[in-house]
């Protein structure tokens, strides 16, 4: 038990760069207190106190201001941040090492009772503020839920979801986007610059525009070369012989 307490301890001071000591991590952190409320309320549940689990995460609620259901599972290391307006179903898992923050919601779109309604969190996401992930699906392994993003099918390991209704961006190594090569760091929220798709889609036209530009005006330096040993009338004086996209202006523009 105290090694768990412990591991508790640790991650949050391992992922809030706020945390100066242990001391307070154990006396300001409501993220820390909801989880360890959480986990006599899950054992009077699952041995049969339904209404005392449902006190005891009732008053988790009225002191931290995160809802925990006593019937959610939740894994080692997990770290409500901030928290502050989290809901979590009744069905619902979290892996271990899952970092949420304030305003999520992890529901469920069915009424059937005795059905797993809410998602399922696999081990390292992140789900990033206010966003709401619903309905009895996985999130993969390592993979990021970013703000306000509304979430509404499985997320693959290592993919990024972000939007409304969210989109999924898909690893490229089989590692989220915000990893770098030397190791796995943690980005706090979540999202970097290379998550959002309608970017990528912007960037991906602007490099196209850009070659198709670059292959017209080397077109015109042919033709205008070929064309010196007759009549200069072969090349129209509009022609583009030089670019003059604005590749990098743009670019910057989008985000790059």
């Amino acid at each position: 038990m105290f090694d768990r307490i412990r591991s508790d301890i640790q991650c949050v001071l391992d992922r809030d760069p706020a945390a100066r000591s242990t001391w307070e991590v154990i006396t300001c952190y409501p993220g820390l207190h909801a989880v360890w409320l959480h986990r006599p309320a899950h054992w009077c549940w699952t041995h049969g106190f339904k209404w005392l689990g449902r006190f005891i995460s009732h008053i988790s609620r009225w002191f931290t201001g995160i809802e925990i259901h006593p019937g959610a599972q939740l894994g080692e290391r997990v770290f409500f941040d901030h928290a502050m307006g989290v809901v979590v179903g009744e069905t619902a898992e979290i892996g271990d090492g899952c970092t949420i923050y304030q305003g999520v919601t992890l529901g469920g779109t069915s009424l059937y009772k005795g059905t797993k309604r809410h998602p399922t969190l696999g081990k390292d996401v992140v789900v990033s503020a206010g966003a709401k992930v619903l309905g009895g699906f996985l999130v993969g392994d390592g993979a990021k839920i970013g703000s306000n993003a509304v979430v509404i099918k499985p997320v693959p390991a290592g993919a990024t979801a972000v939007g409304i209704p969210a989109r999924i961006i898909l690893s490229k190594t089989g590692e989220s986007a915000d990893v770098a090569e030397q190791g796995q760091k943690f980005n706090a929220y979540g999202i970097t610059q290379e998550d959002d798709p309608l970017s990528q889609a912007m960037r991906g036209l602007i490099d196209n525009a850009a070659g198709q530009e670059h292959q017209i005006a080397l077109l015109w330096q042919a033709i205008a070369t070929l064309a010196e040993a007759k009549t200069s009338d072969c090349v129209p004086q509009d022609a583009a012989r030089e670019e003059c996209f604005e590749k990098e202006k743009l670019n910057q523009l989008v985000g790059k």
